[in-house]
């Protein structure tokens, strides 16, 4: 009988190991458990599978001839197709630097050989489950319509959701090239001392190649290396025009509103119109019921909403 709680058939796990003996009793173990399994006697064999077919997850011998398997998990996490395919290593090396070694690899995971199987199948079920919710979630943003894109920590572009793509399309480089150019921009934004003195949460501007200006929010990490962040175009001359005929609102209410969906305290409102925290909550107040929210987030996903589909 099949065990309820094992891997669905449909599950594809890849095992990177240059000893027939361990290939063989893994394969054998998996397949029992209703695994699909391929294997690779190397890192550059098991980079050739991935390449025609994306394993759902990949168990990795970290001493192989060739390519190591800290180099080869690090060669998988370049290829933005397969960054997402959870990593365990598998290794008689116990020491904490061989640990950290294939941590800072990329790997989700590390057993020490000689593998126990039981342990092996429920951490298989954990990293499967995990990243099924990372993938489920990133439907679910494209869906959303939201203009997201997550990066690594190196400046690496990771994957962008199509409304992304649609808003940089039009400019003279494309996206594609304007994507890398933002990429490697975060990069270098998420290693800077301390974000130039700036909180994570404020909103700030990127200009790349000089073609258009983007207003960026940092929304935070998806996993490790994979940080999200939340764009829309900056310079557009008409925003605040859009959200007055798109609200009714009066032009004051419409500035106001504008610098709540970019993130801004009543306190700095008021500072860059020249207006009294005061005013700038009586104008609040019209917002809100002229929205039909009932709080600033509500009313800033309501203005945001509306500027994306300038």
């Amino acid at each position: 009988m099949t065990d309820p709680r094992s891997p669905a058939p449909r599950d594809i796990v890849l095992v990177v190991d240059d000893s027939p003996e361990t290939l063989g009793f893994l394969t054998q173990a998996l397949e029992q458990a209703g695994v699909t399994v391929l294997v690779a006697t190397s890192g550059q064999g098991a980079l050739n599978i991935a390449e025609r077919v994306t394993p759902d997850m990949i168990l990795m011998d970290a001493v192989m001839p060739g390519l190591s398997g800290f180099e080869t998990c690090a060669a998988i996490k370049a290829r933005p197709h397969l960054a997402h395919v959870p990593v365990i290593f598998m290794t008689g090396l116990s020491d904490t630097e061989h640990i950290v070694h294939a941590l800072d690899s990329g790997g989700v995971d590390f057993l020490t050989k000689p593998i126990n199987i039981d342990e092996l199948k429920a951490r298989i079920r954990v990293h499967l489950a995990n990243a099924r919710s990372v993938q489920n979630a990133r439907v679910a943003l494209d869906a959303a319509g939201r203009h997201l894109v997550a990066v690594s920590r190196d400046g690496t572009l990771r994957w962008s959701t199509p409304q992304t793509h649609q808003l940089l399309a039009s400019t003279p480089s494309g996206d594609t090239r304007l994507l890398q150019e933002i990429a490697a921009a975060l990069g270098a934004w998420l290693s800077s001392d301390g974000d130039r003195g700036a909180s994570r949460t404020d909103p700030f501007t990127l200009a790349p190649l000089g073609e258009i200006s983007i207003q960026m929010q940092y929304l935070g990490a998806v996993s490790g290396d994979e940080v999200l962040f939340r764009l829309t175009t900056a310079d557009h001359p008409n925003q605040a025009e859009v959200l007055r005929r798109g609200f009714a609102l009066t032009a004051r209410e419409a500035d106001v509103l504008l610098w709540i969906a970019k993130g801004k305290a009543n306190k700095d409102i008021g500072e860059i119109l020249g207006l009294s925290p005061r005013t700038v909550n009586k104008h609040l107040e019209q917002i809100y019921q002229k929205l039909g929210v009932e709080n600033r987030a509500s009313a800033a996903v309501r203005a945001a909403q509306a500027l994306y589909e300038i």
